[in-house]
């Protein structure tokens, strides 16, 4: 039979381990936040430039090849550029809600290693 003082021992052993994995799952959980706002904050400011330099940059286009046909045709090349821009921001939408609509794997790590932690604890419950 055990005694107070070891069974006590034990009891304290298995409470520090038990905070120390879930301090390292915390940690994990934070750092992975971090590293999620930070992509998201660059994917968002490159965006957003590429949007501002490419849309200025196809304006321009457009504009130049309808001022070279405003003597021959003044109505065809704004028909035509608004079908493609049209046509382009459908399909910028269609793709957009296509990745909202597939969901993101953050804190996939987090998740497995808790996996990982109960499949580790039911084992450990098992044997004993």
């Amino acid at each position: 039979m055990a005694t107070p003082q070891r069974l006590s021992s034990s009891l304290k052993g298995l409470v520090s381990t038990v905070l120390e994995m879930a301090q390292l799952r915390l940690e994990l959980f934070s750092i992975e936040a971090q590293e999620e706002v930070l992509r998201v904050g660059a994917l968002l400011v490159y965006g957003a430039v590429a949007v501002v330099f490419l849309s200025l940059g196809v304006v321009l286009l457009a504009l130049l090849i309808t001022v070279a046909l405003w003597d021959a045709h003044r109505l065809l090349p704004l028909g035509i550029f608004t079908a493609l821009f049209l046509g382009a921001g459908g399909i910028a939408a269609v793709l957009a809600r296509g990745r909202v609509r597939s969901g993101t794997r953050l804190f996939s790590a987090s998740v497995e290693e808790l996996k990982q932690d109960r499949e580790s604890l039911r084992a450990a419950r098992e044997d004993a």
